[in-house]
């Protein structure tokens, strides 16, 4: 098992990130809209140079680690998906932004490897929303994050769909699934070790798999934005359905996204059930 920390310290899994960056201004607000024209806010300006200030998730990471023998797994704010959630009114250019994002957080991730953390994940879900992007320069920039990191360290990225605005909305504009497939054959020749990708909320058609030929897929039999609790035997299948295109080594379960939406008791329920099912399958 991998667990993670819970992001419980952050106010969202971007801006907590963002806020230890100089040249973002949060007191200066820019509407924008974002996420492929689902989603309008008022966000932060970036006003100058991207760069960080220091160091700040080796502290996370040792704080959660040193409650259990588990490797804990570190998530951090992609470049792409950073930029998507701010106003850009200083590089005016969406590679240097991307390439300045992901400069920072390498710094960020070479400090967390040098800590001792061994998975550390870039959570890009504008990839979806934006695969265009995402294969113009996108995971360029990702692969970037991960410069200088050592060999102890596994190389992850996540890329949902589009996390929800309340529990069991079931009619927010998703990103289309087939995203997936056109951005699989580019990450699988990549550096990047381990992509984690939703399956609960919407099943792939699992012949997308395939497309990974080296990469461990992090497999999301959980949906996260629904209050119902999948039962065991519902995961058990479709983990067994997902491995009749990947080999066991190389498939791992795990929740759609973060479980911010739920109370305790049902996220509790949902990974033991999960985990049960998981483990039954070896």
């Amino acid at each position: 098992d991998i667990p993670t920390d819970g992001e419980v310290r952050r106010e969202n899994y971007i801006y907590y990130h963002c806020r230890e960056l100089d040249g973002i201004d949060f007191s200066q607000l820019t509407k924008k809209v974002m996420r492929a024209g689902t989603w309008e806010a008022e966000v932060p300006t970036i006003v100058g140079p991207i760069k960080p200030r220091g160091h700040f998730l080796p502290r996370d990471w040792q704080a959660a680690q040193s409650a259990t023998d588990r490797p804990v797994k570190i998530t951090l704010p992609g470049p792409l998906t950073i930029a998507d959630t701010v106003a850009d009114a200083y590089y005016q250019d969406e590679r240097l932004l991307g390439a300045a994002l992901a400069d920072a957080i390498n710094h960020e991730i070479l400090a967390l490897a040098k800590a001792g953390c061994t998975w550390i994940q870039v959570d890009e879900p504008v990839f979806a929303r934006e695969p265009e992007k995402a294969l113009a320069f996108g995971i360029e920039n990702l692969e970037r994050c991960f410069h200088g990191a050592p060999p102890s360290v596994t190389r992850s990225m996540h890329m949902c769909c589009g996390y929800p605005d309340m529990l069991d909305n079931e009619a927010y504009p998703k990103a289309d699934p087939n995203a997936y497939f056109s951005l699989a054959p580019t990450l699988d020749e990549s550096s990047i070790q381990a992509v984690s990708i939703e399956d609960a909320h919407r099943h792939n058609d699992l012949s997308l798999l395939e497309h990974f030929t080296d990469t461990q897929v992090i497999f999301g039999v959980i949906a996260i934005a629904r209050s119902r609790v999948e039962p065991v035997e519902e995961i058990s299948s479709r983990l067994a359905q997902a491995l009749e295109h990947i080999d066991a080594q190389r498939l791992i379960a795990a929740p759609d996204c973060g479980l911010g939406m739920l109370d305790r008791e049902t996220a509790v329920a949902k990974m033991s059930n999960l985990a049960t099912a998981a483990h039954a399958l070896g």
